[in-house]
């Protein structure tokens, strides 16, 4: 589900031979569908409960495509691999992400960023976490061992206490929460996650809104649809609202998210899924 929403998506708009986008590092967050966005409240001290299958397994691979009005701005790429990594003597499984500028935006602002997560195959919580950030002139690699005992993750700039002993990093939030148990989510019903991000530890919520049918690239899929609460300010009007629609069926993979900005609308839309544990709720004509 995710998505996770985020402080996201720092694109600024300007109205000068076309359209000329100012991309910033936080684009990269709606790659992941999470979504997520700074809440500004008090950080949840009960664990979520989740699926005993998880909805995801190794082999799954999903790209998604990033659309500004009818132009394609960027793709992602995420997939879910075996890992012979152990952590506490525990297996993994590795959590892969790419998110890459296309076609012209490629031109004006390059971005090429890799993201690894390391997680538990049983209760899906993360032991470590990566990043390689390439956003024009911009660099950042950063690292995260995750103590979820003892409540602490030991990062590349310092030591940060966490509320729960149920914190993830960006990538790993966002498979946690497509495996979050929500059979008994009723329309207006909330879940929020703590997560660690750009060296905080802060919190995603995102409301449930009900069920929809939306027409994807892969055909007419039954969904749940989502709203993550946003922050208006230099991105986002004050009535903006950000939307998430995840296949209702044992994937819950999100096969769409949208959100209107200052000029014009951001949509991410998904372009293929391969390796899913589950048949995908396609309505057949």
């Amino acid at each position: 589900m995710v998505s996770p929403a985020l402080r996201c998506l720092s694109i600024s708009v300007r109205i000068n031979f076309g359209v000329l986008f100012d991309l910033s590092g936080d684009m990269r967050r709606l790659f992941l569908m999470i979504a997520v966005l700074f809440l500004g409240h008090k950080l949840v001290a009960q664990e979520l409960p989740f699926v005993k299958d998880p909805a995801f397994g190794p082999g799954e691979v999903l790209t998604y495509k990033l659309r500004y009005g009818f132009i394609t701005a960027a793709e992602g790429t995420l997939k879910v691999l075996n890992s012979d990594l152990k952590f506490d003597g525990k297996p993994t499984y590795r959590l892969s992400v790419d998110g890459e500028t296309s076609g012209t935006f490629d031109v004006f602002y390059k971005i090429r960023d890799h993201y690894d997560s390391y997680i538990d195959i049983d209760n899906l919580k993360p032991y470590f976490y990566q990043e390689n950030i390439r956003e024009g002139s911009y660099r950042r690699q950063d690292k995260a061992r995750f103590d979820q005992d003892g409540k602490k993750i030991v990062a590349t700039k310092g030591t940060f206490n966490t509320p729960t002993t149920q914190t993830f990093d960006l990538v790993s939030s966002y498979y946690f929460a497509r495996s979050l148990d929500v059979s008994k989510m009723k329309a207006g019903d909330a879940v929020k996650l703590n997560y660690f991000l750009s060296d905080e530890v802060n919190q995603l919520e995102i409301q449930f809104v009900g069920r929809e049918v939306i027409k994807t690239k892969l055909g007419k899929i039954r969904c749940l649809k989502f709203s993550p609460s946003i922050k208006p300010g230099r991105i986002f009007r004050k009535d903006s609202r950000l939307y998430l629609w995840v296949s209702d069926d044992g994937n819950r993979v999100p096969v769409k998210a949208q959100v209107e900005i200052l000029v014009g609308s951001v949509v991410m839309e998904v372009k293929s899924a391969a390796g899913l544990k589950y048949p995908l709720a396609i309505i057949k004509d």
